[in-house]
């Protein structure tokens, strides 16, 4: 996974996919939440992955630059869920779609929300 900008200010944002956060009880619904990304391959990318693409396979130029967008696009998400004072965001995804033929969109929402510790203990699921 992609690394390169690692933001010590979002640490500690609990980011998850789930509605609930395991061990965590939500207090309080702020809101959605978005991290938006927009990238271009630029020509030499674009040529290099075409010449691949003619062989089949994996274009590897653009998986990379995927993940690189999705790791910035949720970065962002972690930014944008902390300056309106949220401490997690429940019910992640992830959107992509292209703009043109030479730019990819990445963006990354969820529901930006105060979770606090929650020590009592779990009480087991049943379907009746």
């Amino acid at each position: 996974m992609y690394s390169g900008d690692y933001n010590p200010s979002t640490e500690g944002i609990i980011v998850v996919s789930t509605p609930f956060i395991p061990g965590y009880r939500i207090t309080k619904v702020i809101g959605f939440t978005w991290g938006l990304i927009v990238r271009s391959r630029g020509l030499g990318g674009n040529i290099a992955a075409s010449l691949r693409s003619l062989a089949g396979g994996e274009i590897k130029e653009y998986t990379r630059m995927l993940d690189q967008s999705r790791s910035e696009a949720l970065e962002r998400l972690k930014q944008h869920a902390k300056s309106l004072g949220a401490n997690a965001i429940i019910e992640v995804r992830f959107d992509s779609s292209e703009i043109g033929e030479v730019m990819s969109e990445i963006l990354a929402y969820g529901t930006a929300v105060i979770a606090e510790k929650d020590d009592r203990d779990s009480q087991p699921v049943t379907l009746k």
